[in-house]
Parts: structure tokens; C-alpha cells; sequence
């Protein structure tokens, strides 16, 4: 690797491969990740850029830690400003932002980098094709590489299903089972099933009930990221389900949860089932006193399911040897066997075709089978509500829907408004 990185990077025949490598030869990269579930992540990526840097003399990774997505984005915006002494380099951002990383020029197409690679092409082949669906902007150039990828499933007490008489091996596969197993569920002490409601996570877990329910092929929005369908009926249904979950049947808690106390509350048996990330598996498995289950999220209409988490950006405007240094470092972390060790240490889907000819991920699977139910709901995933300008249409979005949670507006009403704020927002998009 180091003998074609100097290569691409210096262009000079006087560099030689023998020796160690100087001060001034070494490339400095920084990259920006975010971590958004529990566990040992954050450690899992400090490892493997320890890793990539020890077998790469040539170029040192810092990997800096930035929060959550939302203050991933926020952290970038910011060195951006700051001029080029403090961007990053390269780093990981929602996949769903990939419109908007595009047109405010914050990240670089990658073509041109793919192309003059002779692998490249092949690597970009062996992507499972439901997560380079979010890698393209819309003149169809790559933006970004998929990484830290997952779909939302349902996690569920195998415990608390056999205390009232529910078939721990048979979770709900319907909304009217998802509603009755959670009244059965639901006690003094514990909620049946809980949906993460707040700002930045609704319009996750809101996609996948619109898929289910939807009679379009994309639930919420078009896939060029200009128009979205928030106030079809199906949608309108979809949401008044949430809200029958709380207000009808009782089984939800009510107002507004946070994502980020799911899982507690998950693990800590205030609710039997929750709707969370499989990038939280390794979290769950690890911290869970009780025997649970993974499974695909219930149908309506037809199963479906949001595609999530991040990819690989390339910040714009730096020199073209940081460049091929940022891809370099992106292809190592994902290559099948680094791809694969990050699936199973975090419980992330394990992002290429090739990982799952590995035998790691054949014996993991294997000895835990519920590791797999994410990479089978694929089959039914489409990508999470994206468009132009994601930020401000997912605060529309959810803010209409805690507008409805909170009894302000009824669930018709609130997807109307979401509708024509939207509409307001993509109008420069068309």
C-alpha cells in the first residue's frame, strides 16, 4: 500500500521505499465520526485507525470523536469556517445527507477517485445494493461510502412475553399484533412498546411505518430528494397508529421519548418492546439481564423498513494527495474483514456482499442468529426520508408529529402542515 499511496500522492521518483519515513513525508488526515448508539464504538474506531496508521508509515489518522450525527454536522460546519488549518479531512455523516452535502460543497464526488482506481470499481460492486442506494446524489455521482449502516428492528422481552402467556419465539408481524401483544404487555411498572418520538429520530421510525403502509413505492418522499408525501392517507394512518399506541390502547408512554433512552429503559424493563437501531445490538446483548429477541418490524401493508446510519464523506478542497490518503484509509476500514469485525463488535449490518463469505460472520451468525434478522429485513428496506435541505424537513416533519403526540393537532392536521412546510422549503429545489 505504501509503495502506491507515495506514488499517487507525490508523483516523484525520488521517494524510496526503504527506510523509515520522515517528518515531513508523513500526511496528516483528521477525520470527524459520530457515534449515536451505545457500546464501545467511539473505542472499536480508535482501534482501527491505530491499526491502519501502524501498517501506514506514510500517513497519520487522528480520529476525533464529534458527538451524534446532529453535532457531527454541526462540528464540520464549524471547521469549515474556521478555515483549512482545522476542517476535517474526511468524515462520517448520515447517509441521508448526502443532497445536502452535495450542494452546499461541503463533501467531494468521488468518481473521479474511483475511477482511477484499478480496484475501485470492483469495490464500489461488492456494496450491498440497499446501501449504495444513499451513496448517490442526483446527477448520479457517488458522494459516499457506506460504513456504519443499519435498519431499525424490534427488540423484544422474551422474558416478559412467557410472564403473560405470549410465545417468546412469536413476536407481533402486524400492527393489530404489535397492539395486542403490547396492552397484554403493559403493567403498572412497564409499557408494552416504545417508539422514539423526539426531534431527529421520529423521522427515522416514522419512514418505516410509512413503508409499511404505503401503496407507493417510497413511503415519504421521491427519491430525487425534491418532493415528499407526507399527507397521503396512508401516511396520515400511519401516524394516527402511533398515537392509538398511546392514546387508545394505552401501551406507549406518553409524550415525547428520546431516542437515546430507549434502550435504557429497554434494559432496565420499563418497556417490553422498543423500535432502535441494530447498531445498538452489541449494547443490548451485552448489558441485557433478561433473554430477548430480535425481529423484523411488523407489516401493514407489507413489511418495509428505513435504511439508516453513516457513510464516508470526503472534505472539498483539499490537495489531492490527502485525497488518496482519505481513500486509502476509507478502503482499509472498508475492506470485508474490517467491515465484518465492525458488523460484530457493534451490531451494525456489515456493509459489502463479500463480508458474508467470511467465516466470522458465518460463525457469528451462526452462534447468534439474531445478528442476522437485520441483514434479512434489507429485503424489504428502502432509505430513509431524504431530500434537499434534510435537516429543515426532518425538523418539519417532527415537529408536526409531536405537534399531534401532544394533542395540539390531529394526525390529519399535522401531516398537512408538514406537507405544505415542506413543499415551502423544496420549492428552490425544483
Amino acid at each position: 500500500m505504501k509503495k502506491k499511496l507515495l506514488a499517487a500522492l507525490v508523483g516523484t521518483m525520488a521517494l524510496t521505499m526503504g527506510g523509515p519515513v520522515s517528518a515531513d513525508e508523513v500526511i496528516d488526515l483528521t477525520l470527524f465520526f459520530p457515534v449515536n448508539v451505545g457500546g464501545d464504538a467511539a473505542n472499536l474506531i480508535d482501534e482501527m485507525t491505530a491499526e491502519y496508521n501502524e501498517q501506514n508509515p506514510d500517513v497519520n489518522v487522528t480520529a476525533v470523536y464529534t458527538g451524534n450525527y446532529d453535532d457531527t454536522v454541526t462540528a464540520i460546519q464549524t471547521a469549515l469556517q474556521g478555515g483549512s488549518d482545522t476542517k476535517p479531512d474526511l468524515f462520517v455523516s448520515l447517509a441521508t445527507q448526502r443532497f445536502t452535502m452535495d450542494y452546499t460543497g461541503m463533501a467531494m464526488k468521488l468518481d473521479d477517485i474511483i475511477a482511477a482506481d484499478p480496484e475501485g470499481q470492483d469495490f464500489i460492486d461488492d456494496f450491498i445494493d440497499g446501501f449504495m442506494l444513499d451513496s448517490y446524489v442526483e446527477d448520479g455521482s457517488i458522494i459516499s461510502i457506506p460504513f456504519q449502516r443499519s435498519t431499525e428492528v424490534l427488540f423484544y422481552n422474551k422474558d416478559a412475553f412467557a410472564e403473560v402467556g405470549l410465545d417468546p419465539e412469536a413476536p407481533p408481524t402486524t400492527w393489530d399484533e404489535l397492539a395486542e401483544y403490547a396492552v397484554k404487555l403493559t403493567n403498572d411498572d412497564r409499557y408494552g412498546v416504545g417508539i422514539a418520538l423526539n426531534s431527529g429520530s421520529a423521522q427515522w421510525t416514522f419512514t418505516g411505518f410509512s413503508l409499511q403502509n404505503c401503496t407507493n413505492e417510497y413511503g415519504l418522499m421521491n427519491p430525487n430528494g425534491k418532493e415528499v408525501y407526507f399527507d397521503t392517507p396512508e401516511n396520515v394512518e400511519a401516524l394516527q397508529f402511533w398515537l392509538d399506541l398511546q392514546n387508545k390502547y394505552k401501551c406507549m408512554a406518553p409524550g415525547i421519548v428520546q431516542w437515546t433512552d430507549l434502550p435504557t429503559q429497554f434494559l432496565s424493563g420499563q418497556v417490553a418492546m422498543i423500535y432502535h437501531t441494530t447498531g445498538n445490538l452489541a449494547n443490548i446483548k451485552e448489558n441485557a439481564t433478561f433473554d430477548f429477541g430480535v425481529a423484523f418490524q411488523p407489516q401493514s401493508k407489507q413489511y418495509g423498513a428505513p435504511t439508516g446510519g453513516g457513510n464516508f464523506y470526503i472534505t472539498s478542497g483539499i490537495s489531492e494527495e490527502r485525497q488518496q490518503a482519505a481513500w486509502d484509509y476509507i478502503k482499509f476500514m472498508c475492506s470485508p474483514e474490517n467491515a465484518t469485525k465492525w458488523s460484530i463488535n457493534t451490531g451494525y449490518v456489515a456493509t459489502r456482499n463479500s463480508c458474508y463469505e467470511t467465516d466470522e460472520l458465518k460463525e457469528y451468525y451462526e452462534s447468534y442468529p439474531a445478528a442476522k434478522i437485520a441483514y434479512e429485513q434489507l429485503e424489504y428496506a428502502q432509505p430513509e426520508l431524504t431530500t434537499y435541505n434534510a435537516a429543515e424537513i426532518w425538523r418539519i416533519l417532527n415537529d408536526n408529529i409531536q405537534a399531534a403526540v401532544t394533542g395540539e393537532l390531529t394526525a390529519e392536521e399535522a401531516m398537512a402542515a408538514a406537507q405544505e412546510q415542506a413543499d415551502d422549503v423544496l420549492y428552490d429545489f425544483q
